[in-house]
C-alpha cells in the first residue's frame, strides 16, 4: 500500500494539521497514546492523527474539511467515558478532535445564575469558578477532576445532584455547536423560557457527538446552600432504605440533594483497596446510605432536618444505625468512600457492570430478582450494588467469584448483561442511566428499543450528517 492509499493519506493529514498547526497535531504513537486508550480498555482504538483545536473557527474548519473528504471524526472530551464513545474504531480512518485547548470559561452571570463554559472546561474547574463567584454547579462525578463540559453535555451525564438539580441536560440552558458541515449554532442564550420552535440544543446533549460538536454551552447556576449536613446510615434493607426515602423527602423536600444506596460489599471493596476510606459506622450492616441536606436558610435548618429524618428514621425501625458528619472534612471523607466504590472493584478481578435505572418503587425488587438470576448463572458471584436512589439509578455490578478464573468470567459477559438487561426491561427501566450508549450499548439499543425511535434516530442523524463522518459506529 502505498501512502497516498492509507487509511488517512499524509496529503490529508497535512491539511488537518495546518488547520490546528503543527504543535496541536499529533501523529507520534506515543503522543496519541493517551487519546486512544479508554478507562476500562475495552475499547482500544487506532488512528493516524488527533487534532487539537484552539478555537471555535478552527474546529469549523476541521468538519467542513472532514465532510468535503468523506473523513470521519471522533469528538472527545476528557476520555473518561465507559461506554466507547469517544474512542475510534480499529481501521485508522477515524481522526481525534480533542476539545481540551477549548476550556476558558467566557463569562458567570450572577444575577442570572449562569456560566458560559468552553466544552474543553474540567468540570471541577467549573464547579470551582461557580464557588468563586459564591454560586453552585451541581453536577458532581466521580471523574470530575479529569472530565470535561463538552463531554458531560455530549453524554447526558448524572451523578450525585440528580435528585435535586437534574442531570447534565436539565443544566444547560443553551449550546454552541459546530455542524457536521463546519457551520456554527449559536445558540448561547441564558433564558428560562423558550417556546420559540423545536427546542434544538436538546438535539445534542446527549447525542454523544454524532450530530455535531459542542464547543460552549450556557450553564445553570444556583445558590450556593447555607448549611449542608451530610449522614450515613446503617440498615438492614434497600426495602428499608427505600422507606427512609420516602420518609426523608417528605420532610426536606428539595432540601433533600442526595440519597445514595450501597451494598455492604461495595464498603468493604472500598475501604480494602483505596487508601483514605474508613467505615464510618462501628458495626458492619447489609446496606447503607448516603444522606445529604442542604438548606438555603441556615446550618442550623439544615442540622434541624437531617436529625429529625434519622431519628425518625430509628424510631420506625427503618435504621439500624446513624452517624450526621461532624464536620465539612468528615462529610466531604463520606461521599469519598461513596464515589470510591467503583474504583475499588478493579482489584477483585473483573466485573460485569450495568448502569442502570428503573422506577425508585421498583428498586428493592429489581435487587431481589436480578440477585437472583444473576446467582443462578454463576453461584459464586459476588454482587456490588450502589448508586443514586433518589433518582432510581443502579450500578448494578458484578465481581467474578473469589478464586475464579477472570478469563471464563469475563466469557460470561454477555450473558450475564442479557439477564440483568431483561430484568430492567421487565421494569419498564433503561439499560443506560448515564453513561451514554457509545459502542458498547448500540447493538442492544437497536435490538430493544422501539423501531420507529431508533428509525427516527436515524433520520435525525442522516439530516445533521448526510456525509456520516460525525463519530460513526456510536449509538445507532
Amino acid at each position: 500500500m502505498s501512502d497516498d492509499d492509507a487509511p488517512l493519506p499524509p496529503h490529508l493529514i497535512a491539511r488537518f494539521a495546518a488547520i490546528v498547526g503543527e504543535r496541536h497535531a499529533l501523529r507520534a504513537a506515543q503522543d496519541m497514546s493517551p487519546y486512544l486508550t479508554e478507562p476500562r480498555g475495552l475499547f482500544p482504538g487506532r488512528s493516524r492523527l488527533v487534532l487539537r483545536p484552539g478555537s471555535v473557527d478552527e474546529v469549523s474548519q476541521v468538519l467542513a474539511l472532514a465532510s468535503e473528504t468523506g473523513t470521519p471524526i471522533v469528538p472527545q472530551g476528557g476520555n473518561t467515558g465507559l461506554v466507547g464513545g469517544q474512542m475510534p474504531d480499529q481501521s485508522g480512518r477515524q481522526v481525534v478532535l480533542s476539545l481540551s485547548r477549548l476550556n476558558r470559561i467566557r463569562e458567570i452571570d450572577v444575577a442570572s445564575n449562569t456560566m458560559i463554559a468552553e466544552a474543553g472546561v474540567v468540570l471541577e474547574a467549573a464547579q470551582q469558578a461557580a464557588d468563586a463567584a459564591d454560586r453552585l454547579f451541581p453536577l458532581s462525578l466521580a471523574s470530575q477532576g479529569s472530565c470535561q463540559i463538552g463531554g458531560n453535555l455530549s453524554s447526558n451525564a448524572g451523578g450525585t445532584g440528580v435528585l435535586a438539580y437534574g442531570n447534565a441536560r436539565e443544566l444547560c440552558l443553551g449550546v454552541e455547536v459546530v455542524l457536521p458541515t463546519g457551520e456554527v449554532f449559536d445558540d448561547l442564550r441564558k433564558l428560562r423560557k423558550d417556546n420559540t420552535g423545536y427546542d434544538l440544543k436538546n438535539l445534542f446533549v446527549g447525542a454523544e457527538g454524532t450530530l455535531g460538536v459542542i464547543t460552549a454551552a450556557v450553564l445553570k447556576l444556583f445558590p450556593r446552600p447555607k448549611g449542608r449536613e451530610v449522614a450515613w446510615v446503617g440498615l438492614s434493607s434497600p426495602r428499608q432504605a427505600l422507606a427512609l426515602f420516602s420518609d426523608a423527602l417528605e420532610r426536606a423536600g428539595t432540601g433533600l440533594t442526595g440519597f445514595e444506596l450501597c451494598a455492604r460489599l461495595a464498603v468493604d471493596f472500598a475501604v480494602r483497596h483505596v487508601p483514605g476510606t474508613v467505615r464510618p459506622l462501628r458495626d458492619a450492616h447489609d446496606w447503607y446510605v448516603l444522606v445529604e441536606i442542604s438548606s438555603g436558610r441556615s446550618p442550623d435548618d439544615a442540622r434541624a432536618l437531617i436529625e429529625d429524618i434519622l431519628s425518625a428514621g430509628l424510631d420506625k425501625g427503618l435504621a439500624v444505625d446513624a452517624v450526621i458528619a461532624e464536620s465539612l472534612a468528615q462529610a466531604d471523607a463520606f461521599w469519598r468512600l461513596r464515589e470510591a466504590m467503583s474504583e475499588a472493584q478493579r482489584a477483585e478481578g473483573v466485573s460485569i457492570k450495568h448502569d442502570i435505572s428503573v422506577p425508585v418503587a421498583a428498586i428493592p425488587d429489581f435487587i431481589e430478582e436480578a440477585g437472583r438470576a444473576v446467582h443462578a448463572l454463576e453461584p459464586g458471584a459476588r454482587l456490588v450494588t450502589f448508586g443514586h436512589m433518589g433518582d432510581g439509578n443502579l450500578h448494578y455490578n458484578v465481581s467474578q467469584p473469589q478464586g475464579a478464573s477472570s478469563t471464563a468470567f469475563k466469557a460470561r459477559y454477555r450473558e450475564v448483561n442479557d439477564h440483568v438487561h431483561e430484568i430492567v426491561r421487565a421494569f419498564n427501566g433503561s439499560i443506560s442511566a448515564e453513561h451514554g450508549i457509545g459502542q458498547m450499548k448500540r447493538d442492544e439499543l437497536v435490538a430493544s428499543a422501539p423501531p420507529v425511535a431508533t428509525d427516527l434516530m436515524r433520520r435525525v442523524r442522516d439530516a445533521f450528517d448526510p456525509a456520516g463522518i460525525m463519530n460513526p459506529g456510536k449509538m445507532v
